[in-house]
C-alpha cells in the first residue's frame, strides 16, 4: 500500500491491502479511519441439496468414462462425472471453497484452483440440484425433473424403507442358487404337467362360469404383484445393496407397483441383473405355491391363477416400455436410460456439424453398448412410428367400437346391482375399469405426445419462419388427407357387435350375437297368395290355418338361423385364452417402471440419466396392476 500526503513514515498500517497489488490512498484516509477494503467478504460455504445421497460409481457401466451417481431427495436421479463428485462429496456445509479446492486438488491428482469449484458449483451442480445456490432455502430450489412419457405417475408408498428391509432381509435365501435351480426345474415340470396333461385352459373354463372365484382369482393376481416387488426388493437386498420404499403409482393410466432400487447402481452389473429378474422369478415361485395349494383343495381357481401369472411374466420381458425386460436390456448394455439414447443415436446419423455433437455423445460409450443400443433405437423407432400410424388410420373405428362397448358395459353393470345381482355387478364393475382404462390411456398418450409435439416443433422452428410455414403447410395436408379419410370411409368400418367372449365380465350383454339379416328376393309367383293361405304378414291366422302352409315354412327358417344360434359356443374356447390378455395387462416402458400395470418402472423409480445436463427419473421396477 502507498501513503501520499505528508508525515508517511509517521503511520505504519499492518490492515488488509485494498486491492490486487494495492492501490494509492491519502493520509487523511488512513488517519481517520475511513480505508475501504475491497474483495473482502463472508468465506462462501456451499451445501448440498436435503435428502442428496450419492451413491459413488456407477458399476458396469457402458461409458467409455467413469459414471457416478446421485440421487436427489425428490427421487430424481442424475449421472456425474468424477470431478463433479469429487466437489459433491467434499461438501459437508462446513468447508467453505478454498478448503474444497484443496481437497478436490488432493484426491483429483490435478490442481483445481478456488475459482474452479465455484464456477462448477455454480454452473453444473446448481442447475442439477444438487447444491443450494446461495442465499436460497430447499424449498426455493426449481431443480429440472425429466418428463417421461412413459415414466410411473402420481407414487404412493405402500410399504416404507424400514418394513421393506426386514421384508427384503426375510426372503434373501430364496436367491441362493441352490434354491433358484430348484425353483426352475419345479416350474418346468409344472408347466409341462399343465399344459400337455391336465389342460391350462379347462380351469379358466370354470373360473368363467362362476363370478365368485373369478374375483377370488382377481385377489391372487394383484396377490402376485406385490409378491413380484418383494422379489426386486429381495435380490438388491441379496446383492449387497440397500431397497427402498415399494409403493403404487400409475403407468400411462393403469394402476401399477413399483420397488426402490436405485442403490443397485453401485454394485455389479450381475447383481443388477438379478434385482432386473427378481420379480419374475418371484412370479414363478408364487405359481408354484398355488400349484400347492390346488394340490392340497383341488379348487381349479388356483390353476386358473397360474395361467395367468404366465402373461404377467411374458409382459414384464417386454422392453419397449419401462417394464422389467427394459431394464434388463439397460443393464445388459451398461446405460440406464435407453430412451434417453434414441434422439442422440439418431441425430448421429446426420451428416455434417449438425451430427457431430450427437456423434461425440455415441462414441462415449463402448462398442458393445453402442451395438445393443443402436439395435434397440433402430428397432424401436420403426415399431412406434407404425402403431402410432396404425392407430390414426383406425381411430374412428376404434372410438366408435369402444363408446359402443362402454355404454352397453355400464347399462348391463347398473341393471345388474338393480336386480339383486351383486357378484354379478361386481364383475361388472372389473369389465368397466378395463374398458376405461384403455380409453383414458388413448387420450393422455394422445394429449402429452401432441404437446411434446408441438412444443419441439416450435423450438427448432424458432427463428426461421420459413421452415416453420413449411412444417405447418404439412401438417395441413396430412390432417386434411386423414380426415378425408375418416369422413368418405376408406378407413376400416367398425367392427360389428359380436357375443362377449367372457360373458361373466359383461352383465346384461347378450351372449348370443344377434340374427344376421338376409335380403330376400320375392318370388312373382307368390306375390297374390292363394285363397285359405294366410299372409306371412297376418297377425291372426286361424288355428287351422298356421298348421298348414306356415308348418313348412319354418324348416328353412329355422335352418337359416341356427348358424347364428352355434356361433357364441364355438367361440367359447376362445374367449378364455383371449381374457387374460384383458383382465390386468397394461396397454402398451420405468421400474418405473423401474413399474406395474405392471410395470416393475423410489419414491419415484427413476434411472440415471445423462452426465453434467441431464436428469432422468431413478430405476424402480414397475409390475402392472391387474385392474
Amino acid at each position: 500500500m502507498t501513503l501520499l500526503g505528508e508525515n508517511t513514515a509517521a503511520l505504519h498500517d499492518t490492515g488488509p491491502v485494498p486491492g490486487p497489488g494495492g492501490m494509492p490512498v491519502t493520509y487523511e484516509q488512513v488517519a481517520t479511519g475511513e480505508l475501504t477494503v475491497i474483495g473482502m467478504g463472508k468465506p462462501i460455504v456451499p451445501r448440498l441439496s436435503a435428502g442428496l445421497r450419492l451413491h459413488g460409481e456407477y458399476q458396469g457401466s457402458g461409458f467409455t468414462e467413469p459414471r457416478y451417481i446421485a440421487r436427489r431427495g425428490d427421487g430424481q436421479v442424475v449421472q456425474l462425472s468424477r470431478l463433479l463428485h469429487l466437489v459433491a462429496s467434499s461438501i459437508d456445509a462446513s468447508r467453505d471453497i478454498e478448503t474444497i479446492a484443496h481437497r478436490v486438488s488432493a484426491r483429483f491428482g490435478r490442481e483445481v484452483s478456488a475459482e474452479n469449484i465455484r464456477y462448477l458449483i455454480e454452473n453444473k451442480l446448481d442447475p442439477l440440484g444438487v447444491t443450494v445456490p446461495e442465499g436460497l432455502r430447499d424449498d426455493q430450489i426449481s431443480a429440472p425433473r425429466s418428463d417421461l412419457l412413459l415414466a410411473l405417475k402420481g407414487h404412493r408408498v405402500i410399504f416404507n424403507e424400514r418394513r421393506v428391509a426386514r421384508i427384503a432381509r426375510a426372503l434373501a435365501w430364496l436367491h441362493r442358487p441352490l434354491v433358484v435351480v430348484a425353483v426352475l426345474a419345479g416350474v418346468a415340470v409344472l408347466d409341462v404337467w399343465l399344459f400337455a396333461f391336465f389342460g391350462a385352459i379347462t380351469p379358466v373354463l370354470e373360473v368363467l362360469d362362476q363370478p365368485v372365484l373369478l374375483l377370488v382369482v382377481f385377489v391372487l393376481t394383484v396377490a402376485s404383484l406385490v409378491f413380484h416387488e418383494f422379489g426386486h426388493a429381495s435380490a438388491c437386498r441379496y446383492g449387497g445393496a440397500r431397497p427402498g420404499s415399494i409403493g403404487c403409482g400409475l403407468f400411462l393410466i393403469w394402476p401399477s407397483m413399483y420397488t426402490d432400487v436405485t442403490d443397485v447402481y453401485r454394485i455389479g452389473r450381475g447383481g443388477r441383473l438379478r434385482t432386473d429378474l427378481g420379480g419374475i422369478y418371484f412370479n414363478v415361485v408364487f405359481m408354484l405355491a398355488l400349484a400347492g395349494a390346488y394340490a392340497l383343495t383341488g379348487e381349479p381357481f388356483f390353476l386358473a391363477a397360474v395361467y395367468l401369472n404366465h402373461f404377467e411374466i411374458l409382459e414384464q420381458l417386454m422392453p419397449a416400455v419401462r417394464l422389467d425386460g427394459y431394464y434388463i436390456l439397460g443393464d445388459l448394455a451398461g446405460v440406464p436410460d435407453l430412451y434417453g439414447k434414441i434422439k442422440p443415436i439418431l441425430l448421429s446419423l446426420i451428416p455434417g456439424a449438425r451430427g457431430s455433437k450427437a456423434r461425440a455423445e455415441v462414441a462415449a460409450l463402448k462398442k458393445s453398448s453402442r451395438v445393443i443400443v443402436a439395435t434397440w433405437v433402430l428397432t424401436m423407432v420403426p415399431l412406434i412410428i407404425g402403431e402410432l400410424g396404425y392407430a390414426l388410420w383406425n381411430l374412428p373405428r376404434i372410438t366408435t367400437t369402444m363408446i359402443r362397448s362402454l355404454t352397453e358395459q355400464i347399462v348391463g353393470t347398473g341393471g345388474a346391482f338393480a336386480e339383486g345381482e351383486i357378484a354379478a355387478g361386481l364383475m361388472g364393475v372389473v369389465g368397466c375399469i378395463m374398458l376405461l382404462c384403455p380409453m383414458a390411456g388413448v387420450v393422455y398418450l394422445s394429449v402429452k405426445l401432441g404437446g411434446r409435439l408441438w412444443r419441439g416443433a416450435v423450438k427448432s422452428t424458432d427463428g426461421r419462419p420459413r421452415l416453420r410455414v413449411t412444417l405447418c403447410a404439412l401438417l395441413l395436408v396430412g390432417l386434411g388427407g386423414l380426415s378425408y379419410a375418416w369422413v368418405s370411409g376408406m378407413t376400416p368400418e367398425p367392427l360389428p357387435k359380436k357375443p362377449p367372449i367372457a360373458p361373466i365380465l359383461q352383465p346384461g350383454v347378450s351372449p348370443s350375437a344377434p340374427p344376421a339379416r338376409r335380403a330376400t328376393t320375392p318370388d312373382p309367383g307368390d306375390a297374390a297368395p292363394s285363397a285359405g293361405v294366410p299372409s306371412a304378414s297376418s297377425g291372426a291366422a286361424s288355428p287351422d290355418a298356421s298348421d298348414g302352409p306356415s308348418a313348412s315354412a319354418s324348416p328353412s327358417d329355422s335352418a337359416s338361423a341356427q348358424p347364428s344360434a352355434s356361433k357364441s359356443p364355438s367361440e367359447g374356447p376362445v374367449g378364455p385364452s383371449g381374457s387374460p390378455g384383458t383382465s390386468g395387462q397394461p396397454p402398451v416402458s420405468g421400474s418405473a417402471g423401474p413399474g406395474s400395470g405392471s410395470p416393475s418402472p423410489s419414491v419415484p423409480p427413476e434411472s440415471p440419466t445423462a452426465p453434467e445436463s441431464s436428469s432422468e427419473p431413478p430405476v424402480d421396477s414397475p409390475t402392472p396392476s391387474p385392474s
